[in-house]
């Protein structure tokens, strides 16, 4: 266990495969930056790879102050323990009060790893971080500038606040698009610091033979259109009417929980605290309620038009248009408008 440092920095894992930085990295820079201000503190980044420091001048801009590169050609490919180690030997040395990951396959697997290593809490999925003075009754005392570790449970039926005031680093994996991707201050100044990690044999103990990647089929992150159905489409065939709207104007498919429930479509589409958070310019959502846990991944879009056949529906509450009416009469009448758009 670390000792608590409350001067400790706020670090982020910045991840990164094959020479790229992964927008999470950056995302959380941003919502570090803005932690670090409040406890007057720094942001430290760490770095590991082979060939990556001039990655760490793209994270300076994004809010870390220092980026603690750990370069080594056996880490080139992500391997679970020797990026474990490194992210061990840093956090032992620097004393860090707080460290952030990304909600990915990569993140999911190295966090706990580094978690049980320094034997320290882990709250994964967050949706939300903040700093607070937290009352603790049972022993009489407040503890100071704690994270506020914020995630949906239950299945998204409510919101869990998790604090961990004594065994720190505190440590949290958030969801990928769910802090805002900041724009970067090139002003910014910050250092690269070498950070040499002692390895031991055994941690190469797995030699990668092959690397098999397979593309991502949706990319709702990056969509500036999306079309999403909700359990009120009603079938997996039905659905056909929301790729059809979504083919018509360029866009992106997306899902609620209850369509991906129902099996109308494949989880990658689902969208919400339990899916991918959006923000795209053009959200149309249609046969969606608006349940809380839905509108939390996507009432940021620019412009939400809704669809939906119940006028108190709780999506008209955050639609910028509504239109009250049965979808399967209203999607095929808006793509026959669309294709029937002058051409400019």
């Amino acid at each position: 266990m670390i000792p608590v440092n409350r001067n400790g920095e706020v670090w982020v894992f910045a991840e990164q495969e094959d020479g790229a930085l992964h927008d999470i990295a950056l995302e959380l820079c941003g919502k570090a930056r803005e932690l670090a201000d409040r406890l007057g503190v720094q942001v430290g980044a760490v770095l590991p790879g082979w060939n990556v420091r001039e990655l760490g001048y793209r994270l300076i801009p994004h809010g870390a102050d220092r980026v603690y590169l750990v370069q080594d050609r056996r880490l080139e490919h992500y391997q679970t323990q020797p990026y474990a180690r490194a992210l061990c030997t840093l956090v032992e040395q620097h004393r860090p009060q707080i460290v952030l990951f990304g909600a990915t396959p990569l993140g999911r697997d190295l966090a706990p790893r580094v978690a049980s290593a320094l034997r320290c809490g882990l709250t994964a999925d967050c949706t939300d971080l903040d700093v607070a003075d937290v009352d603790d009754p049972a022993a009489k005392t407040t503890h100071r500038n704690l994270l506020l570790q914020i995630r949906p449970a239950f299945g998204g039926n409510i919101i869990a606040t998790i604090i961990n005031p004594q065994r720190w680093p505190q440590m949290a994996t958030v969801r990928e698009g769910v802090m805002p991707l900041r724009e970067p201050n090139m002003q910014r100044k910050g250092e690269i610091v070498a950070a040499p990690v002692t390895f031991e044999e055994a941690d190469f103990a797995v030699r990668l033979v092959e690397r098999h990647r397979e593309p991502r089929k949706v990319n709702l992150k990056g969509a500036r259109t999306i079309v999403a159905g909700g359990g009120g489409v009603g079938s997996k065939a039905n659905f056909k009417l929301i790729h059809d709207l979504a083919g018509a104007i360029g866009g992106a498919v997306g899902a609620s929980r209850a369509a991906v429930d129902g099996g109308f479509i494949g989880k990658e589409h689902q969208i919400g605290q339990t899916g991918t958070t959006v923000r795209p310019a053009l959200y149309v959502a249609c046969g969606i309620s608006g349940a809380i846990q839905h509108r939390a991944g996507m009432e940021e879009s620019a412009k939400i038009v809704a669809v939906n056949w119940d006028r108190e529906a709780p999506i008209f509450g955050v639609a910028h248009y509504g239109i009250v009416g049965d979808l399967n009469q209203v999607i095929p009448l808006m793509i026959k408008a669309i294709k029937e758009r002058p051409k400019e």
